[in-house]
């Protein structure tokens, strides 16, 4: 057998989804890991083990505004014979010198500011008459208006027991506890953890950066008017934000011509900025197809591209292969809003998250009772079609049809209703497997 032939028969061999898809993660890799400030780090997985080098909160504090005062001292107190307390100053937040709280003493304190010594319980503002002489107090006065108060006589009219209205140190963690495990994507409490026990840096993989270009010379910048046999550029747009989705760093090139140089050019330059490069259209059987012919003539130079026929629709024609002298992927998706969206759901987003270095790569699944029937399905090939889920009646509805320019279908769905290959045809109230894109 020639070499010719050996190809030609390569070509039109039919993939399944699981076939293209094991392909696409066998040769993805988890970026390298690197140290970034925590705020940088938002989005990331964590490579790293974190304990806690001091406890949480580290030292005993106030929970409350009001006083600090010796249990012992207003143990009796009621508001019908409240107890008066000598006022021996201020407590604030960060405050460094502290007053030692004596017998029929107590200090007047705000939230979170350090316990003093000698105090045992706070003492809520309202339950004392907050130095006025007068009766329950509802507030504080301001220090600048009423500086007395931080002197004087406070009177109090409940009992505080030892330990009231106190956060006590390491209640939250102690000292050598683990924080974060290795794995950990950081979020907003996540950061807000690490920045508590005085982490300004960690060690993560880094978000993927993604570049994305549609290409087509019918597509037009979006608030910009159309031309004879024009579109606007939907699937740049829809990409870059599955991108930004799947916890990707996108850029968006935008529309390309069809020009086999240009796109050339294009991928070459994105090539110092990409940790995996997106483009949609192209790679199909028509004269124009430059992604299909600039890419197959890159890969012959320096490359390892592959077009595909697989057995799914939407999504028929789907290239994957690594450029450049990095090796970056690049997988190279149908033009037709509907398959880029389906295809990058279901190979761009999971190798996406495998350069994350993330343990589940895929989106969850869910099985689903369908309210309505699918008329016919082609056989061979799995059908992924357009689905409002309702989690709570456990059903999902069909929405819009089979084609693969129906984007306004996409818009109302969150979920892809799985057809297998060996079915034709779903009856009303059949079981079905389902992706959740929520």
């Amino acid at each position: 057998m020639n070499n010719a032939t050996g190809r030609t028969r390569h070509q039109d061999r039919v993939w399944s989804v699981a076939e293209h898809l094991e392909d696409v993660l066998s040769k993805i890799a988890p970026l390298d890991p690197i140290e970034l400030q925590i705020l940088e780090a938002q989005g990331c997985v964590l490579v790293e083990d974190i304990t806690v080098p001091v406890a949480l909160p580290p030292f005993d504090n106030s929970s409350m505004d009001g006083y600090a005062v010796r249990a012992a001292d207003v143990e009796g107190a009621t508001e019908e014979a409240p107890v008066a307390l000598t006022v021996i100053g201020d407590v604030a937040a960060g405050s460094g010198e502290l007053p030692e709280v004596g017998p029929g003493q107590a200090a007047r304190i705000m939230t979170g500011a350090p316990l003093p010594p000698g105090a045992e319980a706070v003492v809520p503002v309202e339950w004392t008459d907050g130095g006025t002489g007068e009766g329950p107090a509802a507030t504080m006065r301001a220090h600048s208006a009423a500086p007395q108060d931080a002197a004087g006589e406070v009177r109090v009219h409940r009992p505080a027991a030892a330990g009231a209205h106190i956060r006590a140190r390491g209640s939250d963690v102690t000292e050598g506890e683990p924080a974060l495990r290795a794995g950990t994507v950081l979020g907003p409490s996540q950061i807000g953890l690490l920045a508590a026990i005085g982490r300004g840096t960690v060690k993560v993989r880094p978000r993927p950066r993604v570049v994305v270009m549609s290409t087509g010379s019918e597509l037009v910048q979006p608030g910009e008017a159309l031309g004879p046999g024009q579109i606007h550029d939907s699937n740049s747009f829809q990409l870059t934000a599955a991108a930004r989705a799947a916890g990707a760093i996108p850029y968006r090139v935008g529309a390309v011509a069809d020009d086999a140089e240009t796109l050339r050019s294009t991928l070459e330059d994105q090539l110092i900025r990409a940790d995996i490069l997106v483009t949609s259209g192209g790679v199909s059987v028509g004269a124009y197809d430059v992604v299909k012919e600039t890419l197959t003539a890159l890969s012959a130079e320096d490359g390892t591209v592959e077009f595909r026929k697989l057995a799914m629709q939407p999504g028929k024609p789907q290239g994957f292969g690594l450029i450049g002298p990095d090796r970056i992927p690049l997988l190279a998706l149908p033009g037709n809003p509907v398959s880029s969206y389906v295809s990058f759901e279901l190979f761009v987003r999971p190798a996406i998250r495998a350069l994350m270095g993330l343990p589940e790569v895929h989106r969850p699944t869910a099985p689903a009772r369908c309210t309505d029937a699918i008329a016919s399905s082609p056989r061979g090939k799995r059908q992924f079609l357009r689905g409002s889920y309702d989690a709570d009646a456990g059903t999902v509805t069909p929405v819009g049809g089979a084609g693969s320019h129906l984007i306004k279908a996409m818009a109302h769905a969150n979920a892809l209703i799985i057809v297998p290959e060996e079915t034709t045809e779903v009856a009303a109230g059949a079981d079905v497997d389902i992706v959740l894109l929520g």
